[in-house]
């Protein structure tokens, strides 16, 4: 006890350790406030879009009444709702949709559509907590430890606190478990700080605070390592912060071309290319070339498809799923490539410690790939109920109504 308390004292009067340790304690403050602020942005404006989407369909619904015109001009609202740990680790929430205004049209024109975001802002991305605990923080811990026995070297006290010291290695041990402690608590404290209030689960919580301790201990076994080497602490430094490098930034991009080269994707262009170019040409084709390929997928609807005028909107929906119909192994391909990439990208993350513990986090607040593409498959699913829903009435052709407005299906978002 009384050199663990000698040790506080020591690190209360280290003015260097103290400023990286409060500029550890600013970062996780600053990070876990722009996380949540971002949330809930995004929630304010989800909360706005479902009400205007609500009302725009209302105003449809009484403006129109012939099916082919209600399903043309209603668009519905989809969206991934954020988790509570979100703020944490935005992940693809940053790259990738997660709300869409779509109708009863071909959907691969519509799924992969997004806000316009700055290119600049979007290559460096946000600066979340899982930015500042994987990359930051094993800077500051580096700082806080590359000279803990060189400095006294330096200094000519190495000796005699060694002499002294009740083991070999105990005041180095006891000032760098001070020291690597204090930097988890400033990240860590933060993080429960935001969390529980922002409405985290405890568990969650629990859960990213051993990710966060797990990855800096293994930072805190690299700079052991190095310190056992005896360089000076220049030396230790200039070894330490290459570490760095090599593992949060060489790694993590060596890992992402490797992937990209093993994975081939299809040109997502190509994809919506060849699409629109099956949507366009139907007008200039013969109505059987639309509605022969549509029988095959539907052909509980074989006995209505005579078109007997220039167009009729049950054609006009009908080539809008052959046009999805005809990308289909591309758009296959494309969402089984991304999945292998993601998968692989797993397998070789153990290689980048800062990597690994990124995915960990963002697993955990859901933002991760799993996530994106099972909101992808959401939004196919109610679009394909949208199609069940409209054909009956389109190839029968039903009167509009509002008992059967009502029937309309609904989206709802996953813990809605």
């Amino acid at each position: 006890m009384t050199g663990l308390i000698r040790e506080i004292r020591f690190l209360a009067s280290d003015r260097a350790a103290l400023l990286w340790l409060g500029i550890a304690l600013l970062v996780a403050c600053m990070s876990v406030f722009l996380g949540l602020r971002e949330i809930a942005a995004q929630r304010a404006e989800l909360n706005e879009l479902i009400e205007i989407d609500r009302t725009e369909r209302e105003v449809v619904d009484a403006l129109y009444q012939d099916w082919g015109e209600v399903a043309y001009y209603t668009f519905h609202l989809t969206w991934d709702s954020p988790s509570d740990f979100a703020f944490a680790a935005l992940g693809q929430r940053d790259t990738s949709p997660w709300k869409h205004h779509i109708r009863a049209l071909a959907l691969e024109g519509q799924i992969y559509e997004t806000d316009a975001e700055n290119p600049d802002f979007a290559l460096i991305g946000r600066f979340d907590f899982a930015f500042a605990a994987n990359l930051l923080a094993p800077l500051l811990l580096i700082l806080l430890l590359h000279d803990l026995r060189s400095a006294e070297r330096t200094a000519g006290r190495y000796e005699w606190l060694s002499a002294t010291a009740a083991s070999r290695g105990s005041p180095w041990f006891a000032r760098a478990v001070l020291r690597v402690g204090a930097l988890a608590l400033c990240l860590i404290v933060p993080l429960w700080a935001g969390g529980l209030p922002g409405g985290a689960g405890a568990s969650t919580l629990v859960a990213a605070s051993l990710v966060v301790v797990l990855h800096i201990a293994f930072w805190w076994g690299v700079c052991a390592l190095v310190d056992r080497f005896g360089w000076s602490s220049p030396v230790n430094l200039t070894a330490l912060v290459g570490a760095w490098l090599a593992l949060a930034v060489i790694v993590p991009a060596a890992i992402r071309i490797s992937v990209e080269a093993a994975v081939p994707l299809p040109d997502g262009g190509d994809i919506l290319l060849t699409q629109r170019e099956a949507v366009n040409d139907a007008w200039d084709l013969p109505k059987s070339a639309t509605m022969d390929p549509f029988v095959e997928r539907h052909p509980e609807w074989a006995d209505y498809t005579e078109i007997s005028q220039s167009f009729e909107w049950k054609w006009y929906y009908a080539f809008q799923q052959v046009g999805d119909q005809t990308v289909e192994p591309l758009s296959r391909a494309y969402r089984e490539g991304r999945i292998g990439r993601d998968r692989l990208a797993g397998r070789l993350a153990w290689l980048s410690p800062p990597a690994l513990a990124e995915r960990a986090l963002q697993a955990i607040a859901g933002t991760n790939m799993a996530a994106s593409l099972a909101y992808e498959q959401r939004v196919r699913d109610y679009h394909a109920a949208l199609r069940t829903y409209y054909y009956p009435r389109l190839f029968r052709d039903e009167a509009v109504s509002d008992a059967s407005i009502g029937q309309r299906p609904e989206f709802h978002a996953m813990g809605d």
